[in-house]
C-alpha cells in the first residue's frame, strides 16, 4: 500500500464521512474505539461512541484524537478541535487531513477455510469458515451475533497443519444471507504476505481448473 500526505491547500480536498457512517477513533495510546457519525455539518461532525473506551476519555487528549474512515480514495485520517458533549458524544470542528493511505484493490477469491473469531467483552472464540477471502478482508459464514462496527480477533487456517494467519478486524457489512464481511485493521507484514500469496495461489488454481473444464467442453 502507498502512503501519501494529503495537500491541505487544495480546495475541495477534504471529504467528510456521511451521517451514520462507521468510523474509528484512535487515541494517543493507540487504542481504537469504534464510533458512528450522528450528525454532519458543513465543517463539523458529531460522533457517537459505539463501545465504551477501555479508559474514559480525558480532556487533555481530545485534540490528539484521530478520526479514521475509509472512502473511495483509501483510508483517511483527520484531526481537529474536539469537545466532549457527553460521555459517549464528541463534537469535531476544524477538521484537517493528516494522511490518506491508498490501498490497492485486492483480488477476492471464493474459498472456504476454517476461521476462528473472538469477540465481545469475554473474547470467547467461535469457529466458522470463510466464504471468500482477499488481502483486505473476508466474508464469513457467521457467527450471527456479530454486529456492524464490532472489532474481532481472527485466525484463518490456510494450510492443513500450518500456522494460522491472525489479526484484528472490524465487521463492516452484513449481507442478505446474514454473512459478515470483515475488514482487516491489524495484521503483521509477514502474515499479510502469506495471505496475499495464498489468495494468489487459489486464484491461479481456479483459473487452471477453468481452462481444464473449457478444454474438455471444447
Amino acid at each position: 500500500m502507498k502512503l501519501r500526505r494529503a495537500k491541505q491547500d487544495e480546495p475541495g480536498e477534504l471529504a467528510l464521512p456521511g451521517r451514520a457512517s462507521v468510523v474509528t477513533l484512535v487515541r494517543p495510546s493507540g487504542e481504537r474505539v469504534q464510533a458512528r457519525i450522528a450528525e454532519r455539518g458543513e465543517d463539523s461532525l458529531l460522533v457517537a461512541l459505539m463501545f465504551r473506551a477501555e479508559v474514559p476519555l480525558r480532556n487533555s487528549e481530545l485534540d490528539r484524537l484521530v478520526l479514521e474512515f475509509t472512502d473511495r480514495r483509501g483510508r483517511v485520517r483527520l484531526q481537529g478541535q474536539v469537545a466532549l458533549q457527553e460521555r459517549d458524544l464528541l463534537r469535531f470542528r476544524g477538521l484537517r487531513p493528516m494522511e490518506v493511505v491508498q490501498e490497492r484493490e485486492y483480488v477476492r477469491v471464493p474459498i472456504a477455510r476454517p476461521v476462528t473469531i473472538a469477540a465481545g467483552s469475554s473474547r470467547s472464540s467461535v469457529d466458522t469458515y470463510s466464504v471468500d477471502v482477499s488481502g483486505g478482508g473476508m466474508l464469513l459464514a457467521g457467527p450471527a451475533t456479530l454486529k456492524v462496527g464490532e472489532r474481532v480477533d481472527f485466525r484463518i487456517a490456510t494450510a492443513k497443519g500450518g500456522t494460522p494467519i491472525a489479526g484484528r478486524a472490524t465487521v463492516v457489512r452484513i449481507d442478505n444471507h446474514g454473512r459478515r464481511a470483515i475488514c482487516f485493521d491489524e495484521i503483521s507484514e509477514g502474515d499479510h504476505r502469506r495471505l496475499v500469496k495464498f489468495v494468489f495461489e487459489c486464484q491461479r488454481a481456479e483459473r487452471r481448473r477453468g481452462l481444464e473444464r473449457g478444454g474438455r467442453n471444447g
